[in-house]
């Protein structure tokens, strides 16, 4: 059965193109370094982030871990958003592997305030632990998109304080679409980045893990340490270099589809969604119907060949993407108005 996939992004499949490049790509042995389609979407990857040197990674959460690797020594802290995916989804990975301790910052709808970042930063006291990264994301897990200015602004605070600077951008190009710029005016702000290829940019695996090139040499080693030396890994870099140098282009489809999704969901008795809050391809709602309607919810929509995001929270998530049309986003509102509707 072809579902209609809403629970997430990172559902999302391999484009045509993708398959065939995938199918006649050039390979080596990407730990000796010379794996040449490997080696294309890094030099790609560091022009187009405006990087000196990237590295093509397994995942967003490797790259995360990379950079505090890279950053931290065992006892540093990391400053971070209490709700971010370093904290809330890598299991525990800054402690096992880094033996960090990371001060964790609440943040009003988890958009990140510079003062607070700023009093968050450790004294030269024997007693305390010392701040060696400050980390940010870019678009945030929640939907929304943090502005220019804020990452600006953060940046310079930690520049000050000789901090570096790591970016989860796992929806980097997701962030530069909704605020109408080129990656670059936000990737320049901080050192190093982590961004997904997967996810709206649709390659089946990986992500790119981008800094100076002494960071990045240093990546590539504590990556062979994790188990990501891949060998002939060009078979997945060439769908990961359609995903960066075509598929940005297209988020903006997500991003309307989304919005229109919140503008039908908000015309359903018993749902209530802010259409201006939807700034990328999530839309947030919540339902005024029994816990027991909502924890049923999931099963209910796969009678319609929709698949949903659990109640989670106190609220829905419905993720647009590549593989859902505006058609379909009629088909998912007509679908929640009926089963709604019987509740």
């Amino acid at each position: 059965m072809d579902w209609i996939d809403l629970r997430s992004d990172t559902v999302t499949k391999p484009t045509d193109e993708m398959r065939a490049a995938m199918a006649s790509a050039e390979v080596g042995d990407d730990v000796y370094q010379d794996d040449p389609t490997t080696n294309r979407l890094e030099a790609r990857a560091a022009e187009v982030l405006g990087f000196e040197a990237a590295l093509f990674i397994t995942s967003g959460t490797m790259g995360n871990q990379l950079s505090l690797m890279c950053n931290t020594r065992r006892g540093d802290e990391v400053i971070a958003g209490a709700q971010c995916h370093i904290v809330m989804h890598e299991v525990g990975a800054a402690a096992v592997l880094s033996g960090a301790n990371i001060r964790q910052i609440p943040y009003e709808n988890g958009l990140p305030v510079p003062a607070r970042i700023a009093a968050a930063i450790r004294p030269d006291d024997i007693h305390e632990p010392r701040t060696t990264l400050i980390c940010m994301e870019n678009a945030l897990a929640n939907g929304r998109v943090v502005p220019i200015k804020t990452m600006r602004e953060i940046y310079e605070i930690a520049h000050a304080h000789d901090i570096p600077v790591h970016l989860d951008g796992a929806r980097i190009f997701n962030a530069a679409a909704s605020l109408g710029v080129d990656v670059k005016e936000l990737t320049r702000y901080t050192d190093t980045l982590t961004c997904c290829l997967s996810k709206g940019l649709c390659a089946p695996v990986g992500a790119i893990f981008a800094g100076t090139r002494e960071t990045v040499e240093r990546a590539r080693r504590y990556r062979k340490m994790l188990g990501g030396g891949m060998r002939q890994n060009g078979i997945l870099a060439a769908a990961g270099l359609i995903a960066l140098e075509k598929m940005p282009e297209r988020l903006h489809v997500d991003h309307e589809n989304a919005r229109y999704l919140a503008t039908l969901l908000q015309e359903i008795p018993g749902i209530s969604v802010n259409p201006e809050e939807v700034e990328i391809n999530m839309v947030f709602c919540t339902i005024d119907r029994p816990l027991p309607v909502l924890e049923s919810l999931p099963e209910r929509m796969k009678e319609y060949g929709m698949l949903i995001g659990g109640y989670e929270e106190g609220q829905f998530r419905f993720v647009t993407n590549h593989g859902v049309t505006r058609a379909n986003v009629e088909q998912l509102a007509k679908a929640l108005r009926e089963v709604l509707a019987e509740a």
